[in-house]
C-alpha cells in the first residue's frame, strides 16, 4: 500500500487516511459537503462557458454554481468575468436564477448594458457604471466610480472555454493543470465546436457521478456492447494478468479490423463526439486493407496498429481537405498523447478518440444531488461553423433519449448513491493500479479542505493529467 506523506494541517471529517479506501460518508454527509462549499469550490478553476457562446463584443453568459453567479462577457479587449450582483443592493444584474433555473441565461449588453431589474442601475461590458437612477439622492462617496464598478472575477481562456476562479491568489489555470493543456491544444481542442449539449439532474453526490468516468474497469458490465465488440482488448487490460493487447490473437488482421470497426460504431452511436460519424465513415472506407498497397507485418497486433495509423492519416487528410482544423493525428498522438479520458479538477472531463471529443461537466446542488452536462465537440470547415449551442437539452436522468453510453452510466449512479447508505458499508475499496484517480483526486480535495499550500495543490492536480486507469500516486502532502 502507498505510504502517504502525513500533513500537519488540521484534521477534517472522513479524511482519506488509507489511499485504497474512501470513506462512504464523504458522499452524503452534510458537514463534509459544507466544507467543500467553503474550502474547495472558492479556490478551484471552474469551466464557466464555451468561448463560441460569446463570439461578439457584448455577448455574455451566466455561470452559476454552489450559490454563486458570474457573468462571462466578451469585451472589445478580451473576455472578462464579473460577480453577478448590483453594486446598489445586490440584486443579480442578469440571469440570477442559479442552478435552480436549469438553463443558463445569456444575451448581449452592447446597446443598453447590464440593467439591474430592481432600481435600473446600469453597467457596460467593461464593468463601468453608466447610470444611477436618481443619483441626487445619494451621498457623493456612495457613487465613487471605482467603488460602484462591477467586481471582476478571475477568468482565463484555454481549450475553447472560459475558466473562472474566485480565489485571486490561486495559481493560474495553466499552472494548475500543467502540461495537459498543451497536449489538448496540440489536438486543436480549442478549435472544436459543440454540436449538441445535454443536461440532467442526478440524485447522487457530485463525486459519485464523476467517479463513474475515472476508470474503464466498469466497461465489461456497464457497457457490455463495447466489451462484446473487442473482448480481448478489455480483458487484457482488466480481467487477465498479462500484457495489454489491442488485437485478438485468435483473429487474423481482417477479423481484428472488423472488431475494431464494430467497436467504433458502438462508440459513435453511444457518444457521438468521442468518435464522430464522419470519422467512422472514413475508417470503414479502409476496411479492405489489402487494397491499400501496404505490406503489413505478420504480427497481428503490430499490423492492427499500422492499420489504425492509416485510419488516422486518412482522417487527418480528408478532414483537412474539407477545411476542418484537424491536426496531424499520427504526429500529435506521438508528441502530445492524451488518454481515453482526461480529467480537469474539479469537475470537467474530456473523452477523445480521433479528432472529436466528448465533454462532461458536473456541478453539485446538494450533498446527494448534482447537475450533469455532456457535449459533443467536433470540427467544422473554418468559416462555416454553425451557430453556437446556447442552451442544453434538459432531460430526466433516466430518459431513453440520452445516447446509450451515458444512459448506461446514469443507470448506476443513483443506485450507487443509495448503496452508500447501506449498513456496514464504511468505505469504497479501490484497485490501486486502475482506480488510482479516484483516490488521487479525493486526497487533493482533502488538501483543499485542510488549507494546504496552493502551489502543492497545483502540483498534485497536474498529476491527474493522464491518470485515467492509472495508479494511486504520491501527492506531496
Amino acid at each position: 500500500m502507498l505510504d502517504v506523506v502525513k500533513s500537519t494541517s488540521p484534521s477534517i471529517p472522513f479524511e482519506v487516511t488509507d489511499p485504497e479506501r474512501i470513506p462512504a460518508a464523504r458522499y452524503y454527509d452534510e458537514e463534509f459537503y459544507k466544507l467543500e462549499l467553503e474550502r474547495l469550490w472558492p479556490h478551484v478553476w471552474q469551466m464557466a462557458c464555451r468561448l463560441e457562446q460569446i463570439p461578439e463584443p457584448g455577448d455574455w453568459v451566466e455561470y452559476s454554481n454552489v450559490g454563486r453567479s458570474v457573468l462571462i462577457v466578451r469585451t472589445e479587449n478580451g473576455v472578462k468575468a464579473y460577480h453577478n450582483a448590483c453594486r446598489h443592493r445586490g440584486v443579480p444584474i442578469a440571469g440570477g436564477h442559479g442552478n435552480e433555473g436549469g438553463k443558463p441565461a445569456f444575451g448581449n449588453c452592447s446597446s443598453q448594458g447590464f440593467v439591474c431589474p430592481f432600481h435600473g442601475w446600469r453597467w457596460n461590458m467593461d464593468g463601468e457604471n453608466t447610470l444611477v437612477y436618481g443619483s441626487h439622492h445619494f451621498n457623493k462617496r456612495q457613487l465613487d466610480p471605482n467603488d460602484i464598478r462591477l467586481v471582476e472575477c478571475r477568468v482565463e481562456e484555454a481549450i475553447g472555454c472560459a475558466w473562472i476562479n474566485f480565489d485571486d491568489d490561486a495559481p493560474s489555470f495553466r499552472e494548475t493543470m500543467g502540461p495537459l493543456i498543451d497536449r489538448l491544444e496540440a489536438h486543436n481542442l480549442h478549435k472544436l465546436r459543440a454540436e449538441w449539449w445535454y443536461q440532467t439532474t442526478i440524485p447522487a453526490n457530485w463525486k459519485v457521478a464523476m467517479e463513474a468516468f475515472m476508470e474503464g474497469y466498469h466497461v465489461m458490465t456497464t457497457h457490455p456492447q463495447l466489451q462484446d465488440a473487442v473482448p480481448n482488448m478489455y480483458d487484457s487490460r482488466y480481467r487477465n494478468d498479462g500484457p495489454f493487447s489491442l488485437a485478438d490473437p485468435s483473429l487474423d488482421l481482417a477479423g481484428n479490423i472488423e472488431a475494431q470497426l464494430l467497436s467504433m460504431q458502438r462508440l459513435s452511436e453511444g457518444m457521438a463526439g468521442m468518435l464522430h460519424a464522419k470519422e467512422l465513415e472514413i475508417a470503414r472506407s479502409l476496411k479492405d486493407f489489402k487494397s491499400l498497397g501496404i505490406e503489413f507485418p505478420e504480427d497481428v497486433n503490430q499490423a492492427l496498429m499500422m492499420w489504425l495509423g492509416v485510419v488516422q492519416a486518412q482522417i487527418t487528410a480528408q478532414l483537412q481537405a474539407n477545411g476542418e482544423p484537424v491536426p496531424d493525428l499520427n504526429t500529435v498522438c506521438q508528441t502530445h498523447p492524451v488518454n481515453a479520458v482526461e480529467f480537469l479538477m474539479p469537475h470537467y472531463f474530456l473523452l477523445p478518440y480521433f479528432s472529436s471529443f466528448s465533454a462532461y461537466r458536473i456541478r453539485p446542488t446538494g450533498p446527494e444531488e448534482c447537475i450533469f452536462e455532456l457535449w459533443s465537440l467536433t470540427t467544422f470547415p473554418e468559416g462555416q461553423e454553425p451557430d453556437p449551442v446556447m442552451e442544453p437539452r434538459v432531460l430526466p436522468y433516466d430518459s431513453a433519449e440520452f445516447p446509450p453510453i451515458p444512459r448506461q452510466d446514469y443507470s448506476n449512479i443513483p443506485i450507487q448513491q443509495k448503496g452508500l447508505h447501506a449498513k456496514g458499508f464504511e468505505f469504497m475499496r479501490l484497485a490501486e493500479n486502475v482506480e488510482g484517480m479516484v483516490s488521487n483526486y479525493q486526497r487533493i480535495i482533502d488538501g483543499y479542505l485542510k488549507g494546504e499550500d496552493p502551489k502543492k495543490l497545483a502540483e498534485a492536480t497536474q498529476k491527474l493529467g493522464g491518470n485515467f486507469d492509472g495508479p494511486i500516486l504520491e501527492l506531496g502532502f
